[in-house]
């Protein structure tokens, strides 16, 4: 099939392609192999259509061959994955926090996203203030992994041709295939809890018949502002997705009848980052939807044995269901 029939059938939602068909496909994109044109046409049709379950997989292969691949610090805890490419638009960021959070317990944390966000203000932003600068290196990110239990790395990277395609959105006005892709990495090869979330349910349907599929270890709720963190107005739904089984920790929040917390400016990063040091110094109280999260990363990665151990050491340690 040309390429230009191809277009032209995705578009028009007349096929979709095999499982080796995609992983092809995105093969040659991920390469550079296909001409801008053709490139920006193809990803507008994958897009118009709605990728399939087999066009995921094919896509989750190609891009498995190219990534470049991390140790998974030897603590004996499972490491946390955070993708950060969203950005705080109507909530301030506090991905930093709940990453920061994970490392107060000794909980190995690697994020990964872009350095930038045109939208908002990007998880990088926070960080950059909270000290936390972006590995140059894998060398560099493997350290920081060791010493610290906790990286920031850019896709670019861990995988130069994604980032690549990341970089498209600016150009074609949206996101492309890349974007789910991302939220699916694994820089430790098989081992580590995945905080997944997108913003539409159909998406987060999407995400989770690969996560089964695939059968990987992973945190899937609702995005707050395209971030994987629990939003501390309303605490979405937190489904704990194991070897092929999935589990709801926390069913979604009805419309909030308690307080609201006091949160910083979403546009502030400076903000955002005192407010986060206030938060780890306990001058204030963690939001309740996020304590429920940290329980269920605690659950998540081993850290507590069960889902009621981890629920009281994140509300004693945390120090904000208390105080909720």
């Amino acid at each position: 099939m040309s390429t230009a029939t191809l277009i032209r059938a995705l578009g028009q939602g007349q096929t979709s392609l095999s499982e080796t068909e995609a992983y092809t496909l995105f093969s040659a994109m991920l390469d550079e192999g296909l001409a801008d044109l053709e490139l920006g046409a193809l990803l507008y049709a994958l897009r118009t259509k709605g990728e399939s379950l087999e066009e995921l997989l094919g896509f989750k292969r190609a891009v498995a061959e190219r990534l470049y691949h991390l140790k998974a610090p030897c603590s004996g805890i499972t490491p946390v994955i955070i993708p950060a490419y969203g950005g705080g638009r109507k909530t301030a960021n506090l991905l930093p926090l709940l990453a920061l959070l994970l490392q107060h317990f000794d909980i190995p944390v690697l994020l990964h996203g872009t350095l930038e966000n045109h939208d908002g203000m990007a998880a990088s932003y926070v960080l950059r203030e909270l000290g936390i600068l972006p590995c140059a290196s894998l060398s560099q990110a493997q350290q920081a992994l060791d010493q610290e239990g906790l990286a920031f790395v850019p896709t670019a990277a861990l995988c130069p041709g994604l980032a690549s395609m990341l970089s498209l959105r600016s150009r074609l006005g949206l996101r492309n295939s890349a974007h789910l892709m991302v939220k699916l990495l694994q820089p430790f090869n098989d081992v580590g809890l995945h905080l997944v979330s997108a913003s539409q349910a159909s998406l987060m349907e999407q995400l989770k018949t690969v996560l089964l599929a695939t059968e990987t270890h992973a945190l899937l709720l609702q995005s707050c502002d395209g971030e994987p963190f629990a939003n501390p107005m309303q605490r979405p739904q937190l489904e704990y997705l194991n070897q092929g089984a999935s589990e709801i920790l926390f069913e979604a929040e009805r419309p909030p009848t308690r307080s609201m917390p006091k949160l910083p400016k979403a546009a502030s990063a400076a903000a955002t980052a005192l407010w986060t040091r206030q938060i780890l110094a306990g001058e204030i109280p963690l939001p309740l939807p996020l304590v429920n999260q940290l329980a269920c990363c605690l659950y998540g990665t081993g850290y507590a044995q069960d889902m009621n151990q981890a629920k009281a050491i994140a509300a004693i340690e945390a120090g904000g269901l208390a105080a909720a």
